[in-house]
C-alpha cells in the first residue's frame, strides 16, 4: 500500500513539473515573440489596408516608389490639433514632389474623425485604424507618432510627440524621391 502511494507521489509529481515547464515555456515564447517585433529605423514597414473617410481602400504597398509620412492621431490629442494644420500646408507643396501622407486615427467614430478633419482642413487620406492592428503592428505608443518611410518602404525615422511645421517640411525632403 505504501508503494503505491509513493508511485503516485512520484507520477503526480513528474505531471506537475511538466505542466509548469509547458507554462514557463509559453509564457517565454509570448514574451520574446513581442520584443522582437518592435519595428526600428531599417526596418520594412509592414504592410497593412485600412479605409478613408470617403470609403476608399489605401494599401501602403499602393505608395511603393513615393515617400510616406505615416501618422498616428487622435481626436482628444492637444499636439495632434496643432500640427494637422502645418502638415495640410506641408502636403499641398510636396504631394506634387511624390510625398503623401496617410494620417491614421487610433478607432473613433467616423462622424468625430470627419468632424475633426474638416474643422482643421484635412486634405490629405485619413483613415480610421477599427481594429488598432496597424497600431499594434507599427508598436504605437503616444499620440501622435509619425513614421517616415522611404520610397523603398523601409523605416527611416520614427518621431513621437508634436512637430514643429519646420520640422514636417524637413521631415517630408528627407523622404522625397
Amino acid at each position: 500500500m505504501n508503494n503505491k502511494k509513493n508511485k503516485r507521489l512520484i507520477f503526480r509529481s513528474v505531471v506537475l513539473l511538466i505542466l509548469a515547464g509547458a507554462i514557463i515555456f509559453t509564457i517565454y515564447g509570448s514574451l520574446t515573440k513581442e520584443t522582437h517585433s518592435i519595428l526600428k529605423v531599417g526596418d520594412e514597414a509592414p504592410d497593412f489596408e485600412l479605409v478613408d473617410l470617403d470609403g476608399n481602400i489605401h494599401r501602403l504597398s499602393d505608395y511603393k516608389g513615393q515617400g510616406v509620412f505615416l501618422n498616428f492621431w487622435g481626436t482628444w490629442c492637444a499636439p495632434c490639433k496643432k500640427e494637422m494644420p502645418a502638415m495640410g500646408r506641408q502636403y499641398e507643396i510636396y504631394k506634387d514632389e511624390g510625398v503623401q501622407i496617410l494620417a491614421v486615427n487610433i478607432a473613433e467614430p467616423k462622424l468625430k474623425v470627419q468632424s475633426f478633419a474638416e474643422q482643421y482642413g484635412m486634405v490629405f487620406p485619413t483613415l480610421i485604424d477599427k481594429t488598432k492592428s496597424v497600431m499594434q503592428a507599427y508598436n504605437v505608443k503616444p499620440l501622435p507618432t509619425t513614421l517616415l518611410i522611404n520610397p523603398d518602404g523601409k523605416i527611416i525615422q520614427i518621431i513621437t510627440g508634436e512637430m514643429s511645421e519646420k520640422d514636417i517640411q524637413g521631415y517630408m525632403e528627407s523622404i522625397k524621391p
